[in-house]
């Protein structure tokens, strides 16, 4: 399975128990969403928590949709997850003491054809991302 240490958060569970992960997965095999195209075209710096994030300009309504869908269906379950509007970004730096400065970024374009569940865990100073399974959008 590919490494997940650039991701996109779609719903933060924080800490679960081992035991928890086959619930998730019948979960998120319930999904039913479509494929889509991520622009990747702005950089910005989080001060209030230290990070350097990358994201798109405007959120794809297929990428919305995706999070709400998960959302709903781990609400369903009895998950509960962050009351905060859904903010797409890939954390690119932690613990940055500054901003990075100004300069010509492209666009990356993202072909998003599935979604995972990813554990966290710490490993020397940071943190690793493992994934744990996938599933394929395809609605």
């Amino acid at each position: 399975m590919p490494s997940g240490n650039i991701h996109l958060t779609l719903a933060f569970l924080g800490n679960i128990a081992r035991d928890s992960v086959p619930r998730l997965e019948s979960v998120a095999a319930g999904i039913s969403a479509a494929r889509f195209e991520l622009a990747v075209s702005r950089v910005e710096y989080w001060r209030h928590n230290r990070i350097v994030w990358a994201g798109p300009e405007d959120c794809p309504g297929a990428l919305r949709e995706l999070a709400a869908q998960l959302g709903q269906a781990l609400a369903a379950e009895g998950y509960r997850l962050d009351d905060r509007p859904f903010a797409p970004h890939i954390t690119l730096v932690r613990n940055a003491g500054r901003a990075p400065g100004p300069a010509s970024r492209p666009a990356v374009s993202w072909r998003v054809d599935a979604f995972a569940l990813v554990e966290s865990a710490a490993r020397g100073p940071g943190r690793a991302y493992q994934v744990l399974r996938e599933w394929p959008l395809n609605a």
